[in-house]
């Protein structure tokens, strides 16, 4: 039977979207993880990063993820976790030596070494290399002698150094930015393209199991794959189909993957149309008024205290956008979610050619987008 795998990331438990708690729609989505678990009984569960979705979580985050871990373990699940750039590598790993015992494995701080973990088959080991969210300034002294001046050259130089054996079959669990990514609005963006990843590092893995990116995509081919978020996290991502992805090995060079669909308690959802239309009984029946809402009014006027009335019929509006002559003129609809998706060094460009009526030079660019980098690689 080939190994086989379900791939998690970016958990982001504690996340508020919107002011609202997303507490009870994560404990809810795991309960549906754990019932997949039980169905398709895999090898092990790989976490890609971003468990918590602040560096210094909640106690009912920390609580959430221990009764999803311990449940797997009484499962006899092995899971093997990284921490993401939302998360601190020390905190998550803490306990880490005595919780391998009942198969948690959690990735130990980065110290220039990565030991696999492994699991065995028919065809032999498959061997588990965990390597949580770097950046150049946290590899670059643990390798005096090579030059780590951006993000691909600090994980070549962390994959070489695992010395990965490749008669075997090995699995990579990382947190970065793999260039051709497609980025959506709720997920930290770097000067630039600073950040990226180029994937012909992870030439010597089976199986990339990525997080960081909050839709589900492959990178190239399926080898190397984020699995996205089990939730939806902004209204960037309405038209997500969030699933789980189960990876599986068989000979040494036989991958399969495939996913399978998650449904939440509450979905993301958008809307638009005068507040008379949204409000009459014939729209919203055909809805689940219990979902999240972005909500986008067309009327010409506003409407008085909208927020209000619009919450007796959607309890759950977290945005309310007017669509209309005065903001199509005052470019104000949707403005703030565009500049979400944009980097510091194209907002800044924006920003220096709105009070200087020109862009920025080549050589002004540069300063910029080198200070950009500079901070940062120091935010650590």
């Amino acid at each position: 039977m080939p190994v086989k795998f379900i791939h998690l990331s970016d958990l982001h438990l504690g996340k508020r979207v919107n002011e609202f708690s997303m507490m009870e729609d994560q404990e809810y989505i795991l309960e549906e993880i754990l019932n997949i678990v039980d169905e398709e009984q895999p090898d092990g569960v790989l976490i890609a990063g971003d468990v918590y979705d602040k560096s210094v979580p909640s106690g009912e985050a920390v609580q959430l993820f221990d009764k999803f871990l311990t449940r797997l373990a009484r499962r006899g699940r092995e899971v093997f976790v990284i921490s993401g750039n939302h998360d601190s590598p020390e905190r998550l790993a803490f306990g880490s030596r005595l919780m391998d015992g009942s198969g948690i494995h959690m990735a130990p701080v980065y110290d220039g070494t990565v030991v696999p973990a492994e699991l065995e088959d028919e065809y032999g080991p498959v061997r588990i290399y965990l390597l949580p969210f770097l950046k150049p300034a946290g590899v670059r002294r643990f390798f005096p002698d090579r030059e780590v001046d951006s993000y691909t050259a600090a994980i070549q130089a962390a994959v070489d150094a695992m010395e990965v054996d490749r008669q075997v079959r090995n699995v990579l669990v990382t947190h970065q930015f793999v260039t051709g990514a497609s980025r959506s609005e709720s997920e930290e963006i770097s000067v630039g393209g600073a950040d990226n990843v180029d994937a012909s590092v992870f030439e010597p893995f089976d199986y990339v199991a990525l997080g960081h990116i909050h839709g589900p995509q492959n990178i190239g081919s399926e080898r190397i794959r984020y699995c996205g978020t089990p939730l939806k996290y902004s209204f960037s991502e309405a038209n997500h189909k969030k699933s789980v992805t189960v990876a599986e090995l068989g000979r040494k060079g036989e991958l399969t993957v495939r996913t399978i669909p998650l449904t939440p308690k509450r979905d993301l959802k958008e809307i638009r149309g005068t507040y008379m239309e949204l409000t009459a009984k014939t729209f919203y029946d055909g809805l689940n008024r219990e979902d999240y809402y972005h909500i986008t009014l067309t009327d010409e006027e506003d409407v008085r205290d909208a927020v209000g009335k619009l919450r007796v019929v959607y309890p759950n509006l977290m945005k309310l956008d007017y669509d209309n002559r005065r903001t199509r003129a005052s470019g104000q609809i949707r403005g703030a979610e565009q500049a979400e998706t944009k980097s510091p060094l194209e907002l800044f460009g924006e920003f220096y050619k709105k009070q200087n009526g020109q862009d920025m030079s080549p050589e002004q660019t540069a300063l910029i987008r080198d200070m950009i980098e500079e901070i940062w690689e120091g935010d650590r």
